[in-house]
């Protein structure tokens, strides 16, 4: 049952991701992080941008508003993330090969602010 969710869960991704492009809507990336779309309705904060590589790995921080609802967003990498690679751990953290991705949503007000950061994982 689980895997089923899973080969779901991809599938949809990959229906979204390559419908995205063909439909004239096409995706948009974080500047700093760029296999990392922004869920729609977001617009990335360039000014609120911190990114930087040191030898275990790279640092990145973003900012994102919208109009989006935070389980929109929330939904929305949910079903995203899995397909590009990274793996859940938790509801805000992300893996994937050495690094750790951490999405924080603020829905308490409108917009709703969304908040990345890539790190080393801690080993």
């Amino acid at each position: 049952m689980l895997l089923r969710t899973k080969i779901f869960a991809i599938a949809m991704s990959l229906v979204f991701l390559i419908g995205a492009g063909r439909g004239g809507a096409e995706s948009v990336y974080l500047a700093d992080i760029d296999d990392l779309p922004l869920a729609p309705g977001l617009v990335e904060d360039l000014d609120a941008r911190v990114s930087f590589d040191k030898p275990a790995g790279r640092i990145v921080e973003a900012v994102a508003t919208g109009g989006s609802s935070g389980d929109e967003v929330r939904t929305f990498y949910e079903q995203t993330l899995p397909a590009l690679g990274w793996e859940a751990r938790g509801q805000t953290r992300w893996e994937r090969g050495g690094e750790t991705l951490r999405i924080e949503i603020n829905q308490g007000r409108a917009p709703v602010v969304v908040r990345f950061s890539i790190a080393p994982r801690d080993q």
